[in-house]
């Protein structure tokens, strides 16, 4: 039977009761507290987003939505055998290596293709622009400000053995190379409605967060019947059963060996949803948070 851990934030701010408290890996909902980070380090003038990358020809904007041409890890059999023989986590110099960033599937800014390799150059231009390491610069930049105590950067595999599924234990968080987060699924809901509704980007910010590529839809076995990506977030409209019609929806899916989940607010009602679950589709987490932004 499937584990399914669930938050939801109301239109004041406040979570609905039987949130969970639940501590789960967060995997790809990293990038869009990346995204924060980075654009709050623009913000004061120590990233230019416009800028080309140092040694490359493409800019952290275009990484920030998967629109650089660079590659992605994900589809490499030795990582996956890797992966499946519980391995510790190549160095990030041998990945870069076997994915090299420059060895471009397009020029940057003429299409889309998503890239943790792109998120992992991000991951290392936060450190550097930030003098900090990513779970140090996470928490000053990005967790701190939004209220959250227990959400953490994972770096151990401990960190993962204290996780609810069990699935996530013994995994070495290396393997994600722009990092996650650990936290509960309750602090998840909050970190997305406090970036959407609060005050932790300038407007400015937060407008080109939002700013969304379109890429298409509908996506078969998934809510999304239009999709689309802007800083760190997937943006799209969402449909479930008992909806008359499909909504706007914001966030960012999450999957991982052992869990996935769907982190999503709806700006019409105000509301955020976290779902987390051991199966091994983010189908059907995307499909429950959407129900309970809309249909609760």
């Amino acid at each position: 039977m499937t584990e399914l851990h669930s938050a939801v934030v109301d239109s004041v701010g406040d979570l609905e009761a039987g949130a969970s408290d639940a501590v789960v890996p967060w995997w790809s909902f990293t990038k869009t507290l990346i995204a924060v980070a980075l654009l709050r380090l623009a913000e004061r003038g120590a990233v230019a987003l416009d800028d080309p990358l140092d040694g490359f020809p493409f800019t952290p904007r275009q990484l920030l939505q998967h629109r650089a041409g660079v590659g992605e890890y994900g589809g490499v059999a030795a990582y996956r055998d890797a992966v499946a023989r519980g391995e510790a986590a190549w160095p990030p110099e041998e990945l870069l290596a076997r994915v090299p960033p420059d060895d471009l599937l397009f020029a940057p800014g003429q299409g889309w293709a998503y890239s943790n390799v792109g998120y992992l150059l991000l991951r290392q231009l936060l450190e550097a622009r930030s003098g900090a390491a990513l779970p140090q610069a996470l928490r000053e930049l990005v967790l701190s400000p939004l209220g959250l105590g227990r959400a953490k950067v994972a770096e151990t595999v401990d960190d993962m053995n204290g996780c609810a599924f069990a699935g996530d234990h013994g995994y070495d968080p290396g393997w994600v190379y722009h990092g996650t987060v650990v936290g509960p699924v309750s602090e998840a809901a909050l970190a997305l409605h406090r970036i959407m509704t609060g005050n932790v980007l300038a407007p400015a910010s937060r407008a080109a967060m939002l700013d969304r590529y379109a890429i298409g839809g509908p996506l078969p076995g998934r809510p999304w019947q239009t999709t689309g990506y802007g800083l760190g977030l997937m943006m799209g409209e969402g449909l479930c059963a008992g909806m008359a019609a499909a909504k706007p929806v914001a966030g960012h899916s999450a999957v991982g060996p052992g869990s996935v989940g769907a982190v999503c607010h709806t700006a019409e009602l105000r509301r955020t949803a976290a779902v987390f679950s051991d199966d091994a589709d983010e189908g059907p987490a995307e499909f429950c948070a959407v129900e309970r932004l809309f249909l609760a």
